[in-house]
Formats: structure tokens, C-alpha cells, sequence
């Protein structure tokens, strides 16, 4: 983030901290909440589903975003469609995946997508079903029925995954029966819409566009979804270089925010998937695993500063292993932990300079409730403590103002961790 710097007096370097911290508390939303998706490490990745759900813990991580595609659970037409246990159902690993998770008591954000070729005239999966998908949303609440949170489908305004890209039609025949069945399932639940990727493709719409369409469909939701990648590896969370560019990115959080309120008015907004690749592997859209997890703990900040936003969900865990997949994992393909694996659990970003003041702000995902935690410097010869321990927030976030010159290098640990977090550079 760019930082800011004052020739100020002391009185007004405290006047100007003092009033940012209020003028951030007042529109922040301090409880987003912070997770990661990545369906096939999850299911079939090294180890037992129980190690990988451990490695997620020891990541701090309270939400696992996760797919059910229709397609490969009802491959053939149930007799009774909303009965999840029709013998026609084989929820086989999806269903064993979200067991361990409810088990290990993380929250899962379940999104349905994939229609099979008896409900969408015999075409691929990521064909808009003709009928039926209520029917699916419903079995699906019924047999888990601890999940709350769903999306109904992805990313809709690609054709990689919506085959009409049509605001209307999506409405119609997925997300409006979504919505009803969910909600008759448990009133509980709540039902997020769009799911939007963050640029038009030739094939597709814009997000902007999806979204306007979509509420001239009259759309139900009870939150709006978006995917906010950085449209390049020059895009961070808070800069986007490209003055023309129509995306809904990160870096347009603000715009987002206020283009959900337009069309939808006070919604949540859940973001549901991001992430920036590495090089190595991807030379071509990678950035450095240390920029990775600058990036991720900008992003992170981006979201406790905005307003309205209350889910951020990380995508991946670990690298896809063909090069044209994707490389935005805190592990790479064998297994090594990269930067932001500790990122993750203990992100801390820079907020503002104010004179020899700076402003940082930090979570200790590991654990639960108010958590300790530490600051320290890099002195040249070690990492040294900046005043002791101290207390995050019962969400597990903090703000501190330190005294440190630009160029110092700082970094968050916790005994809730069994790591310390990446160095940060403050400006």
C-alpha cells in the first residue's frame, strides 16, 4: 500500500493516528472472515483427509470454500430428486470431505455447480440445467445440513462455466430455485448470487454487466459473490495500474462494494475466490513467493478496511501440477512451503506512516478467542521484540503504532503458531 509521509509535529502525528484508527474501526469489517478452497488437494491430495484437514488448521483457516458438482453426484436421474438419499446420489468423497471438515469443526461455504446431461439437454456440465437444480440445491441442504453458507453455481459470466452466458437465464433456472429450496431446506441459509469472474472474456460478460442483468432478472440472494484476481502480476491489492481497464479486481474493492449496493442494496459481499501465482513455476502471470505473501496480507487488510465484505476466500492450497493450471498455492506441487503458507496464519501488512509513526495491522489466525502475539524487528544480527506481548481482538486482529524507521523489517509471532510470519519491509 502507498504510504504516506508528513513533516508533523508530535501532537499532530497522534491527532492523525488517533483519527485514522477511528475513521478505519467505524467502516472496517472487523468480522470477515478469512478461508481457502481447493476441492481435489482436499479430496485426493497426499495423506489422509484428516492430515490435510490438519494442515488447514494449522493454518488457522475457520472456512473451507467447496465444490459439489451435480454432474458426478446424480450421473443418472433420481426417482425422488430432493431425497439425498436416493440410491442415484453417490455423494461418495464430497460427502466423506465435508464430514471430516463439520468434524474438525470448520465452516464450509458449499458451492453448486455442474449439470448432468439429463437436466440440461444432453450437453457438458457447465450446460445451465433445464430443470432440476432446485431440486439438487435442496437434497444437498438436507444432507448437510450444518452448512449454511452456499453459492449457486461459478462464475456464470464465462463460458468456461456457464453455457448460456445469460444473466436471465441463470436466474431462472439456477440461482431463483437455488434460493427457494435452500431456504425452505433451513431458513437459515444463506444463498450468495453471481459468483462472478473479474473481466469479460470474448465469449462472456463483464461482471458489472452480469450484475445489472442479473437484478433486471429480479435475482434472490441474500449475498453477492465475486472472484476478485488481480487482472496482472503488476496489480496489487491497493494499485491497479491500468486506468481503463473495466475489471472488478481486488484493487476495486470500493467499487464493488458500491456496485453490489446499486444494484442490490446492503448485501453481504463474499469473496469467493483470489489469489496471485508464483514464479517459479509460472514466469509468464507469477510473481515472487515473497510478493505472494505481501500481496495476500494487502488483500487481507484491503477486506478489514472495507465495509460489507465478510467473507475472502484463498484459492489454493497447493499448486496445480500442469504448468497451464494454477500456481497460487501456499505449497508447491512437492510439498515445499512457500512464504505465504506462514503468511496466511499470521498476515501483517502496513496501513500508514505517519512522521517516525507506523501503522500495522495483523491477525493470529491459529486459535480462537483473544490470542497473544509479538511483534519484532530485524536488528541486523536477529529478531528482537517491539514492546512485548500483547492481546489481538477476540476475532484475532490487532492495529499497533510503532516507531520504526522506513526500511525496518518486521514480523508477527504468536504462541498460537508453530511458525512466525514473513518479514515486512515497512516504507
Amino acid at each position: 500500500m502507498a504510504v504516506m509521509s508528513y513533516r508533523l509535529g508530535i501532537t499532530t502525528v497522534i491527532a492523525a493516528v488517533v483519527a485514522f484508527t477511528v475513521a478505519s474501526s467505524a467502516s472496517a469489517s472487523h468480522t470477515a472472515r478469512y478461508g481457502v478452497q481447493d476441492d481435489a488437494w482436499l479430496m485426493f491430495g497426499p495423506g489422509t483427509v484428516d492430515q490435510r484437514i490438519g494442515t488447514l488448521q494449522k493454518l488457522g483457516v475457520k472456512i473451507v470454500r467447496f465444490t459439489i458438482n451435480w454432474s458426478q453426484v446424480a450421473p443418472t436421474k433420481p426417482a425422488n430428486q430432493r431425497d439425498p438419499s436416493d440410491p442415484a446420489y453417490q455423494w461418495g468423497a464430497y460427502g466423506d470431505t465435508l464430514n471430516a471438515l463439520h468434524s474438525a469443526g470448520i465452516a464450509t461455504l458449499v458451492s453448486l455447480w455442474g449439470s448432468p446431461r439429463w437436466a440440461n439437454g444432453g450437453r457438458a456440465p457447465n450446460g445451465l440445467p433445464i430443470t432440476g437444480f432446485g431440486n439438487f440445491a435442496y437434497a444437498a441442504a438436507k444432507e448437510f445440513p450444518w452448512v449454511r453458507m452456499w453459492t449457486a453455481w461459478n462464475e456464470p459470466n464465462t463460458s468456461v462455466f456457464s453455457r448460456p452466458v445469460s444473466p436471465s437465464a441463470y436466474v431462472r433456472q439456477v440461482l431463483n430455485p437455488a434460493y427457494a429450496s435452500l431456504h425452505q431446506a433451513n431458513r437459515s441459509n444463506q444463498v450468495a448470487g453471481g459468483v462472478t469472474s473479474p473481466r469479460a472474456t470474448p465469449s462472456g460478460m463483464s461482471p458489472l454487466a452480469f450484475m445489472a442483468g442479473m437484478r433486471a432478472a429480479h435475482a434472490r440472494l441474500d449475498a453477492y459473490a465475486q472472484n476478485p484476481y488481480p487482472a496482472s502480476p503488476r496489480e496489487t491489492p491497493f494499485v491497479d495500474p491500468c486506468r481503463y481497464c473495466r475489471t472488478l479486481t481486488m484493487a476495486r474493492l470500493p467499487q464493488i462494494r458500491a456496485d453490489v449496493t446499486r444494484y442490490f442494496g446492503s448485501k453481504p459481499l463474499w469473496l469467493t475466490e483470489y489469489g496471485y501465482q508464483t514464479n517459479p513455476p509460472d514466469r509468464i502471470l507469477g510473481v515472487s513467493p515473497t510478493k505472494q505473501a505481501q500481496y495476500e496480507a494487502q488483500a487481507s487488510l484491503r477486506v478489514w478496511q472495507q465495509a460489507g465484505v465478510t467473507v475472502l476466500i484463498h484459492f489454493l492450497v497447493r499448486d496445480e501440477p500442469e504448468i497451464g493450471g494454477w500456481q497460487s498455492g501456499f505449497l508447491t506441487i512437492r510439498n515445499a512451503l512457500k512464504p505465504s503458507f506462514a503468511g496466511f496464519g499470521l498476515p501483517l501488512a502496513e496501513v500508514a506512516r505517519h512522521g517516525s509513526s507506523v501503522v500495522v495491522w495483523g491477525q493470529v489466525r491459529p486459535g480462537s478467542g483473544r490470542r497473544h502475539y509479538v511483534l519484532q524487528r530485524w536488528t541486523g544480527h536477529g529478531w528482537a521484540a517491539i514492546g512485548g506481548s500483547r492481546m489481538t481482538d477476540s476475532t484475532g486482529s490487532f492495529e499497533q503504532t510503532i516507531s520504526v524507521r522506513a526500511g525496518t523489517r518486521l514480523r508477527l509471532t504468536s504462541p498460537q503458531a508453530t511458525y512466525s510470519g514473513p518479514s515486512l519491509t515497512v516504507g
